[in-house]
């Protein structure tokens, strides 16, 4: 018999959920593991043209990406893929990865994290970022806080090459 309770209901009606900026691209909190028992967090990213999430590795999480509009790259470990809207991909915890807008129109995605409290990370960088871009010892702090690693990826050159992207910071 398990003790575990189910979560509350919890209705998120389309275009609602806070939306602030990561810098690089948006973020809509949807969902956040307070609501879901810790079991899974659920954000949405939007991806403005030309925009290129620095590369990272998460040590507690695995992510679940649906693009929803436009054209998204996901590079992961040494597997490169373009999805339009409806694609899927998994980004396994202990693998370097890095996501882009890689067409000529704003791009977004849900992102759904397991299990949840990663959405507390990009709730942090928004906080830091509200005066100005973030102290970069803060946001190494917030980064080993929350398991999360800012990788060398010998391969993001040409990734923002090919694809006529803004280099990410870091």
């Amino acid at each position: 018999m398990s003790s575990a309770r189910a979560p509350e209901l919890t209705v998120v009606r389309p275009g609602e959920g806070e939306e602030r900026t990561l810098g690089t691209i948006g973020v809509v909190f949807k969902l956040f593991g307070e609501q879901t028992n810790g079991q899974v967090s659920v954000v949405e990213h939007p991806f403005p043209v030309g925009a290129c999430v620095p590369p990272h590795m998460h040590t507690r999480e695995d992510e679940y990406s649906i693009v929803t509009d436009g054209e998204i790259g996901f590079r992961s470990g040494d597997r490169e893929v373009v999805l339009g809207a409806g694609g899927y991909i998994t980004k396994p915890r202990g693998e370097t990865h890095t996501m882009w807008n890689a067409g000529s129109s704003p791009a977004r995605m849900i992102e759904i994290i397991s299990p949840a409290g990663f959405e507390h990370f990009f709730w942090g960088v928004t906080e830091l970022a509200s005066a100005g871009p973030p102290d970069p010892e803060s946001l190494a702090a917030l980064a080993a806080d929350h398991g999360l690693v800012f990788g060398n990826a010998p391969w993001l050159d040409d990734v923002v090459a090919r694809y006529g992207l803004r280099r990410p910071p870091g």
